[in-house]
């Protein structure tokens, strides 16, 4: 492996993307250590300090900005939920699906342009509410109305700033832009969390044996991850002969993989965004009505743990719907003379392939569902698993890791060298 990962700097253009990537990735970290101007820092910490505490889950993803408050302190999740909210408008208005398919580039930018313009709105409703929560915690030094647009303004500006980075880290360079952010947020958190752990232990809170469980666990989750994640079934297409000019072509037989989990880690990022707006509103309200429906969907609580198990599936099942169409797969087959073994072309091809769909679908989404609630419900009920590489950002990391590595290795075997993934 370490040879093949050597062919990476062997190549000037891989060379450079990996570079940029990295570079970009640097840039991320540095932003977020930069605080607002006019927050009280060490106020904060009060907040972040409190067990179970919602915004902790969120900082995880953004590697510690919201608790620094630092100008990276929203994230991409703005940016997030707004695709999310274009993809379902897509299915609502056909119109809509026609200009992001049917038009090319162009409608896909037009598409890309529309989803900036209500990111910049969510950034700046989310931006709001976590001025608001650190007014009342008294943590503006000047709580003016100019300090107050001041700090939305450079929080809806960094937010802005890093979803640009992660579009041209996805065109120059390596890998989807946004995913290695929210990837890199959560690693850049694990020798805190290592260290905590240690600390933990060392003062009598923790033992060694619940130590090495961690560890335990979340070497077993990897490779689950990846066995599932990888796992794909094959479709047998035979192509029937044909005389093409002089020559006689196909009659050859190919095969369609099915992933089990061919959304990958999308689903986990799409209900993480959609999960966290509650209980951020709830953060910063004085509403007791509200402060109770935040309680109701925070992942410390067993409501909050189902529903994100809900929201799991129902985007596992939403993306793989508008990624993979039966009925153009089965047209496709049929236009260059395939078909599947025993299943005639047409509508029973395209009915195969939609049960097919549909089963693998419902392992993949609650495997990942599994996987995300299951470390919850341990931590709560046995106070294990103090470290934070398990679950929803184990999910992340290892999706994006292979994700990534997987675009290496296609390169890499592109201009004739050893690849690195056996």
């Amino acid at each position: 492996m370490i040879p093949g990962l050597a062919n990476v700097f062997r190549i000037p253009d891989l060379r450079r993307k990996f570079l940029f990537t990295v570079g970009m990735l640097a840039v991320f970290r540095m932003g977020s250590h930069i605080p607002v101007p006019g927050v009280n820092v060490a106020q904060l910490q009060n907040l972040f300090n409190q067990p179970g505490n919602a915004l902790g889950f969120i900082d995880l993803f953004v590697g510690g900005a919201l608790s620094r408050f630092a100008v990276f302190a929203l994230g991409v999740f703005p940016y997030i939920t707004s695709s999310i909210i274009f993809s379902l408008l897509e299915v609502v208005f056909p119109r809509l699906k026609e200009i992001h398919r049917d038009e090319g580039e162009a409608g896909r930018r037009k598409i890309g342009q529309w989803t900036l313009y209500l990111a910049v709105l969510l950034a700046v409703i989310q931006g709001s509410s976590q001025v608001l929560l650190i007014r009342n915690l008294n943590a503006i030094i000047n709580p003016s109305p100019i300090v107050f647009t001041e700090i939305l303004a450079t929080l809806v500006a960094g937010t802005m700033v890093l979803t640009w980075m992660g579009e041209i880290m996805t065109e120059y360079g390596i890998g989807n832009g946004v995913s290695l952010i929210i990837f890199a947020g959560i690693c850049s958190r694990l020798p805190q969390q290592l260290q905590q752990t240690v600390g933990l232990v060392n003062v009598g809170e923790s033992t060694w044996l619940n130590a090495v469980s961690d560890i335990f666990v979340i070497l077993v989750s990897i490779v689950l991850v990846v066995l599932v994640t990888q796992a794909a079934r094959k479709i047998p297409i035979q192509y029937a002969k044909r005389i093409v000019g002089r020559r006689m072509v196909g009659g050859q037989t190919t095969y369609l993989p099915m992933r089990i989990a061919a959304s990958g880690v999308i689903p986990i990022i799409f209900a993480v965004s959609m999960i966290q707006l509650p209980t951020t509103v709830a953060q910063f309200s004085k509403n007791p009505l509200v402060q109770e429906i935040g309680a109701y969907f925070s992942l410390n609580s067993t409501t909050g743990a189902l529903m994100y198990f809900v929201l799991i599936i129902f985007f596992t099942y939403f993306y793989s719907a508008v990624t993979f169409d039966p009925e153009d797969v089965s047209d496709n087959i049929k236009k260059y003379g395939g078909f599947i073994p025993g299943i005639r072309p047409g509508k029973p091809t395209t009915d195969y392939l939609t049960r097919i769909l549909e089963r693998l679908t419902l392992v993949g989404a609650i495997f990942l569902g599994l996987i995300a609630v299951v470390p919850i419900f341990i931590s709560r009920f046995t106070g294990q698993l103090t470290l934070y590489l398990t679950g929803t950002s184990l999910l992340i990391v290892v999706g994006v890791a292979l994700d990534t590595m997987k675009q290496i290795e296609a390169y890499v075997l592109m201009r004739h060298y050893e690849g690195f993934m056996k």
